[in-house]
């Protein structure tokens, strides 16, 4: 699934092709995605795109009237492509602008293309959403309160969108290992310096992705079409049974609520 540095990237590769441009058409070729694209869509022609920001895992393009919100689900992307490129089979949104096209590919249709007028605080896919990690906000004594109380695992709570989202299952192994926690111990157990230190191993990780264009474990490419390569680059992620690039020791591979973590035994304990 894509993540917060996957959908970052894509906000940036097309936020200064869209950002001030008018709307020329829409197309829904298939609108069965996880809710359907409803006949709202249809009528977004005319409107002028003021800014596309990024909630989350969720794209969202400004108009005077109402945002697009966008959700690229478990194989989306977003591909900038000449007008007159002919879609391909699981092509199935387009918002025109002109001589280009902004085009949503998802294989599995669980992505999302929702227009909304209500304030996007109450809206019923926002409105619960954590703190966004890349923020001020996040800070050492914010993740400490937030942990306190928890027996869950730490990977677990990093990972729960209630409270800190866009993490995602990659990035979460990664932070961990980068602030040398052990992603099985209970959150509320974090002393005051080891949150401050995840919380600059987890802005470390999402930057460094963000630089090196996202991951492209699966489906997802760049707005230009182009894969990430943040998981050539990984210290744990996708390593079990290969030396840690730190130590030496075997990287392991656990399961926590049935995603695979990866870890190192020795710089992690």
């Amino acid at each position: 699934m894509p993540e917060l540095p996957e959908v970052e990237v894509t906000r940036r590769g097309i936020a200064a092709y869209v950002t001030g441009r008018t709307i020329s058409a829409t197309v829904a070729r298939e609108r069965r995605l996880r809710w359907p694209v409803s006949s709202a869509f249809d009528a977004l022609a005319g409107r002028i795109v003021r800014a596309v920001r990024r909630r989350g895992k969720y794209l969202l393009f400004e108009c005077d009237d109402g945002h697009l919100i966008l959700h690229l689900g478990m194989s989306g992307s977003l591909r900038l492509l000449p007008h007159d490129t002919l879609p391909g089979k699981h092509d199935h949104v387009d918002l025109v602008f002109g001589d280009r096209v902004l085009r949503l590919r998802d294989p599995r249709r669980f992505g999302a293309v929702l227009w909304t007028q209500a304030p996007l605080a109450t809206h019923p896919l926002l409105g619960h959403l954590g703190i966004e990690p890349l923020s001020r906000a996040f800070n050492g004594p914010r993740l400490y309160a937030l942990t306190r109380g928890h027996r869950v695992a730490i990977k677990q709570l990093l990972m729960d969108a209630r409270r800190i989202v866009g993490v995602g299952n990659i990035y979460a192994s990664e932070s961990l290992f980068v602030a040398g926690i052990n992603p099985r111990a209970p959150a509320g157990r974090l002393s005051r310096l080891r949150c401050e230190r995840l919380v600059g191993a987890v802005k470390q990780t999402l930057r460094k992705a963000i630089r090196a264009g996202g991951a492209s474990l699966r489906d997802f490419v760049r707005s230009d079409g182009a894969p990430g390569h943040f998981q050539l680059r990984a210290w744990v992620y996708d390593r079990a049974g290969l030396p840690c690039r730190r130590c030496g020791s075997l990287v392991r591979r656990i399961v926590q609520g049935q995603r695979a973590t990866y870890c190192c035994p020795r710089c992690q304990r």
